[in-house]
């Protein structure tokens, strides 16, 4: 208790006080009292949502005798702070990385060059494609005069911006890792390749999703006490990770968003994978999937209510302003890499042990790939997304 009161209130007042002091003044400001509540100015500490849920889990798992508890203060300490994915996860599991440190590490050639190709990879998506989608979905978000094509097209290239962005930190952590003889969790798996919901949290950030079912939807009684209790938990979990996202009503509503449509799912049973061969169903499916998820990053994008209402209100203009074409051209430009890249990626993985991947066609890709990030390394300082968290 005092563990998680601790873990909690740290991270309560330092990223939601100011938010729920000024949601307070504004619910007595309509009701027509003015009482000029001062907010404190506090400053985020970095990293601070993720070592938190570290901690959490350690001592969850002790409780839950899970795991032994840990009598090396340092290990434990190293465990929380270890820099390759302190600021921006992934959300390390103690019973998993907490071990590596009480061992001897061997260091190999393989790990080194998984590592390295990890980190190339990574610094790939973040340079030469997450930078460059930031200025096109800012023109759209930044802007005023919205139609549906401008707000469709705006929000698929944040869509693939904070996907390029996120995981490309994830890539860098676990590639650094990696060449120091560690191994961290993978934390995204194709997530726009989801045919549901249900299965996009599977894919996407999945050390936050592990953690929210392991510790809160499981404990709160999962899908164990009937339907309704299974649609409560679902929506307050997931509204919950959405609060954890960040203290605005709009991180709320993507989590909301993303709990009734996985109750959805789940009463209706589309969570289930498709029969193979209906690839009319599957792609259908997918449609579906992905117009909810994209919506959604309407919802996390957009910083106030207003603006929500405005774009959501656009998707009904049909109108294309003149600059639409050569916005669609630069979109594909840094889209279509991610997509060759993960569908070459996908087939390499599905391959027998007895087929390697070509070292030449290794070798090809990943200069390439150097050859990209020098080219617009320093064009433009957009920091990683999830820093803000």
């Amino acid at each position: 208790v005092v563990s998680l009161v601790a873990n909690l209130g740290l991270l309560g007042f330092f990223k939601y006080c100011d938010f729920f002091i000024e949601s307070f003044a504004a619910l007595l400001d309509q009701l027509g009292l003015h009482p000029g509540l001062p907010t404190l100015g506090i400053i985020l500490p970095a990293g601070i949502s993720f070592y938190t849920f570290q901690t959490m889990s350690y001592t969850i798992d002790v409780y839950r005798r899970e795991m032994p508890a840990t009598r090396d203060l340092v290990q434990f300490l190293a465990y929380v702070s270890f820099f390759p994915q302190l600021v921006a996860g992934p959300i390390e599991r103690a019973r998993h990385l907490l071990p590596q440190f009480e061992q001897a590490r061997v260091i190999t050639r393989a790990m080194l060059e998984e590592g390295v190709a990890l980190m190339v990879w990574g610094l790939f998506k973040k340079v030469v494609l997450a930078d460059n989608l930031a200025p096109l979905a800012q023109m759209v978000y930044g802007d005023s005069a919205w139609t549906g094509p401008t707000v469709v097209l705006g929000t698929i290239a944040f869509g693939l911006q904070i996907y390029c962005d996120f995981s490309a930190y994830s890539d860098i952590a676990r590639g650094t890792a990696r060449i120091l003889g560690f191994d961290i969790m993978v934390n995204f798996h194709r997530p726009y390749a989801a045919t549901s919901l249900s299965e996009f949290w599977h894919r996407w950030h999945i050390s936050l999703s592990t953690w929210l079912r392991d510790y809160l939807y499981i404990p709160l009684g999962g899908s164990r006490r009937g339907r309704g209790r299974t649609y409560a938990n679902l929506i307050g979990t997931m509204l919950l990770g959405g609060l954890w996202h960040g203290a605005g009503w709009h991180f709320v509503l993507w989590g909301l968003w993303h709990g009734i449509g996985l109750a959805l799912e789940r009463a209706v049973g589309m969570r289930e994978a498709p029969r193979l061969g209906l690839h009319l169903r599957v792609g259908l499916r997918w449609l579906v999937t992905m117009v909810c998820v994209f919506y959604g990053w309407l919802l996390f994008r957009a910083p106030t209510l207003d603006q929500i209402v405005g774009m959501t209100r656009a998707l009904a203009d049909f109108s294309a302003p003149a600059w639409l074409g050569s916005f669609a051209i630069n979109l594909a430009a840094f889209g279509l890499p991610l997509i060759a890249v993960e569908v070459w990626q996908a087939r390499a993985a599905a391959r027998p042990a007895s087929r390697p991947r070509p070292l030449w066609l290794r070798m090809l890709l990943q200069g390439a790939m150097v050859a990209g990030v020098l080219l617009y390394w320093e064009r433009a300082d957009v920091p990683f997304i999830y820093f803000q968290f």
